[in-house]
């Protein structure tokens, strides 16, 4: 055969690919609706765990190399499970006849509700001056909103959040309140506000990017803060999710969350400042990467290119965040002094004192 042929083969059987791959799909619908309709968890580790190995095993005795085999039913797998989820939010959810106001639901995480929100059968309605790219009705101005809505989200930069929340506690809507802001401490006194004239308002912080379709390993964070009632109803929004909810007290979150999310966009931020000013010409660095610098690169370009109003207020709004910047700081100033030193043994112990911290939270 020539390339042409060959070529044509290939076409035809990556045609093959994506009908087969679309029937697994169609099969996946029913299991989801079978698991649904008893009562069956939507994710079974042991099952995937069999898939897997015997994926592995076929491709091994095909000649086929079993880690390129594992990747593509791994995706699959999360294909199938997002399915699912989404399915099984739609089939539990217990928004009918209701209605959700997102205000500032042109934002990604904002939007992220809106449509998590509407899946659940919530009517749902944006307030955002921008103009969003979802099918939901829009206003520009949230105040000018009656506030009858039985869910009230508040997704706005951190340094506008505790003003917003004030103005809400002034005008008492019955519904439920949520902010899902990534800091908490600088929101306290609007939340005080609210609790103050009766209103059922909790926090939440989806520890996920709004591009996340399956829940599955991912966290929300709830924060009490002061109407337990209302952190059980928001809660429960995610109960047909295979999400992890995580309680938390408000200066918990942010201390953690200095290191979690503060301490690794300050690292990213060095990284990529770092090769910016190096001097060195991109082409060079490309030639040269290794498999250590072209997973930290991958990382870096994502945090390059995220907001970088939200990645400033979680910097210097956060309470907590000035020490895991110096403590940064303080580790690369002793590596550069184990260096300078000519200290193998001080920087094979601070290798090996990193492996142990990271083993036991890998655990």
């Amino acid at each position: 055969m020539n390339l042409n042929q060959l070529r044509e083969r290939l076409s035809a059987v990556d045609r093959d690919l994506i009908s087969l791959i679309a029937q697994r799909q169609a099969i996946v619908a029913e299991i989801g609706k079978n698991k649904i309709s008893t009562g069956k968890a939507t994710r079974d580790y042991a099952r995937e765990r069999e898939v897997l190995e015997s994926t592995r095993q076929q491709a091994q005795s095909l000649g086929l190399d079993p880690e390129v085999a594992e990747h593509v039913m791994t995706e699959l797998i999360r294909a199938s499970l997002a399915h699912q989820e989404r399915s099984r939010v739609a089939a539990e959810s217990t928004g009918a006849g209701k209605t959700a106001l997102i205000i500032g639901g042109a934002g990604k995480m904002g939007g992220w509700m809106a449509e998590f929100l509407a899946s659940q059968g919530y009517q749902v309605e944006i307030a955002d001056p921008l103009e969003a790219e979802l099918p939901f009705p829009q206003i520009s101005d949230w105040t000018q909103s009656k506030l009858e809505h039985e869910i009230i989200v508040v997704s706005v930069p951190i340094s506008r959040t505790s003003e917003i929340l004030s103005l809400l506690a002034d005008r008492q809507p019955s519904g439920l309140i949520v902010d899902v802001g990534s800091l908490k401490t600088p929101l306290e006194e609007g939340f005080k506000s609210l609790v103050k004239s009766g209103c059922r308002v909790t926090s939440i912080h989806p520890m996920f990017g709004s591009d996340t379709r399956l829940l599955s390993g991912r966290h929300v964070i709830f924060v009490d803060v002061g109407v337990k009632e209302a952190t059980k109803q928001a809660q429960s929004l995610f109960a047909s999710t295979t999400a992890e909810l995580i309680n938390m007290s408000l200066i918990e979150h942010d201390r953690l969350i200095a290191y979690v999310l503060g301490l690794s966009h300050a690292l990213n931020l060095a990284f990529f400042t770092a090769l910016s000013e190096s001097g060195e010409l991109v082409p060079h660095l490309k030639k040269l990467s290794s498999t250590t610098f072209d997973a930290q690169l991958k990382v870096a370009s994502r945090v390059a290119k995220d907001n970088p109003q939200l990645y400033f207020e979680i910097q210097t709004l956060n309470h907590y965040g000035h020490a895991p910047l110096e403590a940064l700081r303080a580790a690369t100033r002793r590596i550069q002094t184990l260096v300078e030193l000519n200290d193998e043994d001080g920087f094979i112990a601070l290798m090996e004192a990193g492996k142990d911290y990271l083993d036991l939270l890998a655990d």
